[in-house]
């Protein structure tokens, strides 16, 4: 992202460099350094939506191991096959009464 922004910065001043030059067609320039305002705005988005991608990429992770060894666990004759995945299941559902709810409850 530190090479979008800096293009964008780059842009913003040859679109104020070429508003200076030719004012008659200051306002499509104007018009343009605002669009080019929104790409900071997108950015943080981009950012957000990483972190709650890697989170729900880690949830997943998680369920899917608690679900293995659930399948292990009965292969092997255990007497209570499903405590892992009842053992990850109420975690994640702590950890969601814990912070607000921002997780979902599987």
């Amino acid at each position: 992202m530190l090479a979008v922004y800096v293009r964008n910065d780059e842009a913003r001043r040859v679109a104020a460099g070429f508003a200076a030059t030719t004012p008659t067609l200051s306002p499509y320039w104007q018009q343009l350094d605002r669009a080019l305002a929104d790409v900071p705005a997108l950015g943080t988005v981009v950012a957000r939506l990483t972190a709650d991608l890697a989170g729900s990429r880690l949830d997943r992770a998680n369920l899917i191991a608690a679900i293995r060894a659930a399948l292990v666990a009965d292969a092997e004759g255990a007497g209570d096959p499903l405590a892992c995945l009842r053992d990850e299941l109420d975690e994640r559902q702590a950890f969601a009464g814990m912070s607000g709810g921002d997780r979902d409850d599987a």
